[in-house]
């Protein structure tokens, strides 16, 4: 499949299937109008050489030393001084996917044609991708600000030939993997250091790929919900319509629309009309509210990264119809980091409330089903410990949902005295998403133990559907057993789509 890049039309899907392809899946391209813009940009920054006049990026020193001017014959070790020195990058590497997602997004910035690079960098950088050698990039080294400088000096250092990369599942160094593409190391000349490096392609990646897996998680969650619901005779009563026309919040119309349609034809659920029970407890009955507000942040963060993907965050811009180069801070985070900040919480509420369900699971006073879902309970000790996982994992989301934004730690010699920590923000978002998928696969553990329990009354065709699926790679728990296993089969479930897919099946796409 081709993907013609013009710098203006990735979207959120597109970059999390770029960035999860197998290998000849994607064939990366430039658009060719977008390529006679970027010949016309760097032919700019050529002049801009000749004429002598210093202009910061292009013929002179970067950050506090912008005041240096760079002779013209230096300003090719000046580029590659720049990579080689912003190397600085520490801890472990990012995951492939994040990587092929910061390189495509670098791409697509510069393919905009306002930064003025060497073509042939940014043809290498999609020749990387479209081969699959990857950059081996640390996590951590970016403040957010002035562009995410340390990961992207990681990249380009590939490009030049000098860097590490994996290549056929090994670490090579990059000169090797270009020899065996047929390709040699870019050569940088003025801007093309800086351009490499300087945006936000790194904050950009790691929320790009956040969003794709925050809406599985919404729908996961709402899925989880209604399973739990029918496994302990809970009632629907509160997802009744009326009651959200009254509160018509986006994220809560979706959620309680979700709700009803799974729920739909489930004999358990008009199995218990005179059961005594009024009112469940919040973690059921406020769902569509809770869910609905965690929706809002995602929302809220599909807008600003949608945008981002899409923008020009290089410094400074090459403006070739007006004949100007103009600084300015495109590269600051701050939209990226708030709202990646943002959208933790949402994902780590949907965690705190289902681990509120979890426990009514395990509570025979409420559920009325056996202690911990087991029939043997004392000599089996059943989910309990499940639970406590599931409460470990919500507990260390609180401290991960501290926002990064909030925090600035000048550089610079103070010339840069303001970031946004958006690195920050995006790896924490990441690790609360692990979370999250952890937790909903013990509610998925307990629930569909609790349905099993409530046989032979059925639930409905499409809650039925993600039992059944569930009993394929999941024994019905008859006695203890080593629960870990089961754990991360439902989490494989989770990040194959399946369990989406097959409740889709029955009722059509989830909100």
């Amino acid at each position: 499949m081709q993907l013609i890049l013009n710098g203006q039309n990735l979207s959120i899907d597109q970059v999390y299937n770029v960035a999860h392809a197998a290998h000849g899946t994607f064939e990366l391209l430039i658009n060719p109008n977008s390529l006679i813009k970027m010949n016309a940009s760097r032919e700019f920054v050529f002049d801009i050489v000749k004429k002598g006049k210093p202009v910061y990026g292009i013929n002179t020193g970067f950050g506090a030393l912008s005041s240096k001017h760079i002779a013209e014959k230096d300003l090719a070790q000046l580029q590659v001084n720049l990579i080689r020195s912003h190397c600085t990058g520490v801890g472990t590497p990012f995951s492939k996917e994040i990587t092929r997602a910061i390189m495509l997004l670098r791409a697509n910035c510069l393919i905009s044609g306002y930064s003025g690079v060497e073509p042939y960098a940014v043809m290498l950088l999609l020749a990387f991708l479209n081969n699959h050698i990857t950059p081996v990039v640390p996590q951590k080294g970016s403040v957010g600000a002035s562009g995410d400088l340390a990961p992207l000096s990681h990249i380009a250092l590939a490009l030049i030939g000098e860097g590490d990369v994996e290549f056929n599942g090994k670490i090579v160094p990059s000169k090797m993997a270009l020899e065996q593409i047929n390709m040699t190391p870019v050569v940088l000349g003025p801007k093309d250091g800086l351009g490499l490096i300087n945006g936000t392609a790194c904050m950009a990646a790691l929320g790009a790929l956040a969003c794709y897996e925050a809406k599985r998680i919404m729908k996961l969650a709402d899925i989880a919900t209604t399973i739990t619901l029918d496994g302990v005779k809970g009632t629907s009563a509160a997802y009744n319509s009326k009651i959200t026309q009254l509160k018509p919040h986006s994220g809560q119309i979706a959620s309680v629309t979700n709700l009803n349609k799974l729920l739909e034809n489930s004999p358990l659920k008009d199995s218990h009309p005179d059961c005594g029970k009024v009112q469940d407890p919040y973690s059921l009955r406020c769902v569509p509210q809770v869910h609905g507000a965690c929706r809002q942040t995602l929302k809220h963060a599909t807008e600003v990264i949608e945008t981002e993907l899409n923008a020009v965050t290089d410094n400074p811009l090459i403006f070739v119809e007006t004949k100007e180069v103009i600084s300015g801070g495109n590269f600051h985070g701050e939209a990226l980091a708030l709202c990646m900040d943002y959208l933790a919480m949402g994902i780590a509420e949907i965690c705190n409330i289902s681990e509120r369900r979890i426990e009514k699971m395990m509570n025979p006073t409420f559920s009325e089903l056996p202690a911990f879902l087991t029939k043997s309970s004392g000599l089996n000790s059943g989910l309990m410990i499940a639970h406590v996982t599931a409460a470990a994992l919500v507990s260390e989301n609180k401290y991960l949902c501290h926002p990064a934004s909030v925090d600035s730690v000048p550089t610079s010699t103070d010339k840069e005295d303001h970031v946004s920590m958006g690195v920050t923000a995006g790896r924490k978002l990441h690790e609360v998403i692990e979370n999250a998928k952890s937790v909903l696969a013990i509610e998925l553990l307990c629930n569909t133990q609790a349905i099993d329990f409530q046989r032979p009354l059925k639930s409905s065709p499409a809650i039925e559907s993600v039992h059944a699926l569930v009993r394929k790679h999941v024994d019905k728990i008859e006695d203890d057993r080593i629960f870990y296993k089961d754990i991360n089969n439902i989490i494989k479930l989770i990040n194959s789509g399946e369990i989406i897919s097959a409740v889709e099946k029955h009722i059509g796409t989830l909100e």
